[in-house]
């Protein structure tokens, strides 16, 4: 078993846990491997992940789903692709070529240019990104904007909104950021949404706990980033 499988393998079983913690199916819950290039990841250790099961990968920029999609050749074919990163509105055609869901829509402006461009016959999944923190460093709407957005978005034909996405504040214990969490699954039920996409490395077991549907992580699947 390679590194990468043995990483594969404790993410998994760690979810298993939070799952069984929290009374839910850990079938229930996706595993995207943030594989942005940034962070170091080479095309061998994406396919020693996908060899080891892996099929959800995030991207944060469109050029770098590009080139780890065009050096997969054919195996790119097996996974699920997911923008995890701000999707500028330049990007929007070449992201709806590349991306399976688009995680971080972050205003109405941003979903209606995605629809003009969406192709009508399969609807674009979308997340809408959602700023809890309330940080100044970070995108996304308001809690009290989702309500609104959620209505005007759900009127744009070629687009469907999967759920909530959120990045918690980085904290030295993840108990701090359980709160967060917890109102964005409060907001997703408020709104009939079911997907919610939460957690990374370092608070993925607490958002699981709150209801998370998809984790994105990096580090403990990859290693860490090189200095």
């Amino acid at each position: 078993m390679t590194a990468i499988a043995e990483n594969v393998a404790a993410v998994r079983a760690r979810i298993v846990a939070a799952a069984k913690r929290a009374g839910r199916d850990p079938a229930s819950i996706r595993l995207i491997g943030a594989s942005a290039a940034f962070k170091g990841v080479s095309v061998e250790q994406m396919q020693a992940a996908m060899d080891a099961g892996l099929r959800d990968f995030g991207e944060n920029r469109v050029q770098e789903a590009e080139a780890h999609i065009e050096a997969l050749g054919e195996r790119a074919r097996d996974a699920t692709w997911h923008l995890i990163g701000h999707l500028q509105s330049n990007k929007v055609k070449d992201a709806l070529e590349r991306f399976d869901i688009l995680q971080t829509i972050d205003s109405v402006r941003l979903a209606e240019q995605i629809s003009r461009r969406a192709p009508k016959a399969k609807p674009t999944r979308i997340l809408l990104e959602v700023n809890v923190a309330g940080e100044t460093s970070k995108f996304g709407f308001s809690p009290a904007e989702v309500a609104e957005a959620v209505a005007a978005i759900r009127q744009l034909p070629g687009i469907e909104i999967a759920g909530l996405m959120t990045i918690a504040p980085q904290v030295s214990d993840a108990e701090q950021v359980r709160p967060y969490f917890r109102e964005l699954r409060e907001l997703a039920e408020a709104h009939g949404l079911t997907e919610l996409s939460m957690g990374m490395t370092d608070d993925f077991e607490v958002a699981i706990e709150e209801g998370a549907t998809m984790v994105r992580v990096g580090r403990a699947l990859f290693g860490e980033r090189p200095s």
